[in-house]
């Protein structure tokens, strides 16, 4: 199983836009340098943020929107793998190893910033993943994402 990074964001703080960047630093139990959750023995379900480029794509189609990636507020995008399959694996993203933990569930601040009604009912189980990072490295757009 083979995906590709395909987008990667982050902002500073949690209510300002998020940045799109070419790559970023991912640092050992801490998170992505310059982000929003990015703090020394951060939870292991804060430090990185996936979701399938695939599920934005569809619900764009579905709901005949445009919203760009970064504003689903993820830290990475990618493209050609099923992330729901990864939950309590390790995979790699590029030479960076994480640990797949969680859903990562939309949630109503979301939805209120893209003022759109139904967007938590209709991301379950598709708003991406929660993952811990294990070894410290740059993951860069085009990376590919290997169990």
């Amino acid at each position: 199983m083979i995906g590709k990074v395909f987008k990667i964001g982050i902002t500073k703080i949690g209510s300002h836009n998020i940045n799109k960047v070419d790559s970023v630093k991912a640092i050992k139990k801490t998170g992505l340098e310059g982000d929003r959750f990015f703090k020394i023995n951060n939870d292991k379900r804060s430090q990185l943020t996936i979701i399938e480029k695939e599920v934005i794509d569809n619900y764009n189609k579905f709901t005949n929107k445009g919203f760009p990636y970064e504003n689903f507020r993820r830290n990475i995008v990618s493209t050609n793998i099923k992330l729901n399959n990864l939950i309590n694996k390790e995979v790699f993203v590029g030479d960076v190893k994480i640990k797949v933990h969680d859903f990562c569930e939309p949630c109503l601040h979301l939805q209120e910033l893209l003022k759109e009604k139904n967007l938590v009912r209709s991301l379950l189980r598709k708003g991406g993943i929660r993952c811990e990072i294990m070894t410290s490295g740059i993951i860069k757009i085009g990376d590919n994402i290997t169990l």
